[in-house]
């Protein structure tokens, strides 16, 4: 009995032996810690630290870190580039320049001036939904909620005048630069539903006015269709359907239907 358990006893001293001898589970080691560095660390890291060197207790306790971290601040930081660098802004990401809405706008108000064929290169919504929105608006505030006919009056005069273009022009154009163009020249016609806040425009006076703002749209329109697609001698062809396009909105300003409600 006593010389079955002594293999046991043998191994159990073994087992001792083996595990009283101490363990190298250093990862590294104190003169390589004296350097302030880690043997394994990487250098992406070590990149980012401020102060490289010996480690101190200054730097243990203050260290300093590269690269440009934003602060945060009010909400309407969230619409600037913020703190990163070679971030384009979030209304230029979502298509909204205002500059551009400026110099758009500007050829518009001044039709006599030459216009340049690529000012449709970057096409964009932005300004024409303002635009009839604002027009919207106007004939609301005069009486005339007619916000359901001026969107579908639009929609479909803008699909029209794409479709005449492209049967009309080698070069073609599409759709989403046909209602840029339609809609940044209705610019007038916003003038009108602002006039139509302070005088009623069913006389003679509000008929001149409509008619001149027609015109002013049409040729405001068919200079930049003709300037972008190269055709100079079309330009009567271009102008007939959007003036027609253009008195469907001012019959909007100009009229109510007062007298239809009234019978």
């Amino acid at each position: 009995m006593w010389q079955q358990q002594e293999p046991s006893y043998e191994s159990t001293s073994a087992q001792g032996a083996y595990y009283s001898q101490p363990a190298n589970l250093q990862f590294y080691s104190p003169a390589d810690s004296a350097n302030g560095f880690y043997p394994g660390s990487r250098p992406s890291l070590d990149g980012n630290m401020a102060a490289q060197g010996p480690m101190s207790s200054s730097a243990a306790t203050a260290p300093g870190f590269g690269g440009n971290i934003q602060v945060q601040g009010p909400w309407w930081t969230a619409f600037g580039t913020g703190g990163f660098e070679g971030e384009p802004p979030l209304l230029e990401e979502l298509g909204i320049n205002f500059s551009h809405i400026r110099a758009k706008s500007m050829t518009v108000l001044n039709p006599l001036s030459a216009v340049d064929e690529r000012i449709m290169d970057d096409a964009d919504l932005a300004g024409p939904i303002i635009f009839v929105f604002c027009f919207a608006l106007f004939l609301l505030l005069s009486g005339k909620p007619n916000f359901g006919y001026i969107y579908g009056v639009g929609l479909f005069g803008s699909l029209s005048i794409y479709a005449l273009l492209n049967l009309m022009s080698e070069k073609g154009i599409d759709a989403y630069r046909t209602a840029s163009v339609l809609g940044y020249c209705i610019l007038p016609m916003v003038g009108v539903g602002a006039v139509s806040i302070m005088v009623a425009l069913d006389d003679v006076f509000g008929y001149i006015l409509a008619l001149l703002s027609i015109i002013w749209c049409t040729y405001s329109a068919s200079g930049i269709f003709v300037a972008v697609l190269r055709m100079s001698d079309q330009r009567l062809l271009v102008a007939y359907p959007v003036g027609l396009l253009y008195g469907c909105f001012a019959l909007l300003s100009v009229f109510t239907g007062a007298a239809a409600s009234g019978k």
